[in-house]
């Protein structure tokens, strides 16, 4: 087991006992258990530190160049997130997220819904362009990762929303590891050492299993709104490995749109149509 690994296990446990800890002092613990656990307390703070360290410290893949391969969607879609604009684009080097993307549909003005100060504090899904929409694969590929059991949930479009999916889910989810961060989502091995990641994908669209072959332009899956999203959206990276938590992040470049800026809107060119797994 990686060292990385390892932290990231420590990472999650440490948190686990440390809320379970609280929610017991809150719940009506004496006050004297309380004192005598601080030690111990203090120790699961210090190791939740040191994980979260380690694991901000996984950086990009070293010596790597950009790796064309084609856009996973089609239709106009604008860029969010983007590393053309930052790196690390999400501000985290874990979980392969370097040089990670996030893409809307917006297929027009005014297409999405707006983001709301107070009400409504959340929204279903399907006034979204993106849900539903296919994801493909952006290169001939071998699938090692397929999973869509976890729910689409209510957005997080709202001022209150926003402020709980920051302040409480996301840690939440951060303790139960990437599964709950990237929701429903799939992982293909690219060859050459590159794998391509695709997150918050829709509950029972995967087309895909893991072991198939699969033709750049299949389509794999539907977007979604799952895991640590706040509206139905594409998550893509690029990265040196299939394992989440231990994965370095890869430079992509999309044929024919380069790495879109955030906020600028694009249109894939048709230069795959789907086509059926390979034997």
């Amino acid at each position: 087991m990686s060292v990385r690994k390892l932290a990231m296990i420590l990472f999650r446990l440490s948190w686990i006992v440390f809320v379970a800890f609280v929610v017991a002092v809150f719940a009506g613990w004496d006050p004297g258990w309380a004192l005598l656990m601080s030690p111990a307390v203090l120790g699961m703070l210090l190791v939740i530190v040191m994980g979260r360290l380690t694991s901000a410290k996984v950086k990009a893949a070293d010596a790597r160049s950009p790796v064309e391969v084609l856009a996973p969607v089609t239709g106009r879609w604008t860029a969010l997130n983007s590393p053309a604009d930052k790196v690390p684009s999400h501000g985290v080097h874990g979980y392969g997220q370097t040089y990670a993307i996030d893409i809307v549909a917006e297929p027009g003005p005014d297409s999405r819904p707006p983001f709301a100060l107070l009400w409504p504090m959340a929204r279903g899904n399907q006034g979204y362009p993106a849900f539903g929409t296919p994801v493909l694969a952006v290169a001939d590929a071998t699938v090692v990762h397929a999973s869509d059991r976890q729910r689409d949930h209510l957005t997080r479009t709202s001022l209150p929303a926003l402020a709980y999916l920051m302040l409480a889910e996301s840690a939440v989810r951060d303790m139960a590891g990437p599964a709950r961060i990237f929701g429903n989502h799939v992982i293909l091995d690219l060859g050459d050492g590159t794998y391509a990641a695709y997150a918050h994908l829709k509950k029972g669209s995967l087309t895909v299993a893991v072991g198939d072959r699969v033709r750049a332009g299949q389509r794999i899956a539907d977007c979604g709104n799952t895991g640590n999203s706040t509206e139905p959206h594409v998550h893509f990276q690029l990265m040196d490995g299939p394992d989440l938590d231990t994965a370095r992040g890869v430079p992509f470049t999309w044929r024919g749109i380069g790495v879109p800026a955030n906020g600028e809107s694009f249109t894939p060119q048709d230069e795959a149509s789907p086509a059926p797994s390979l034997d």
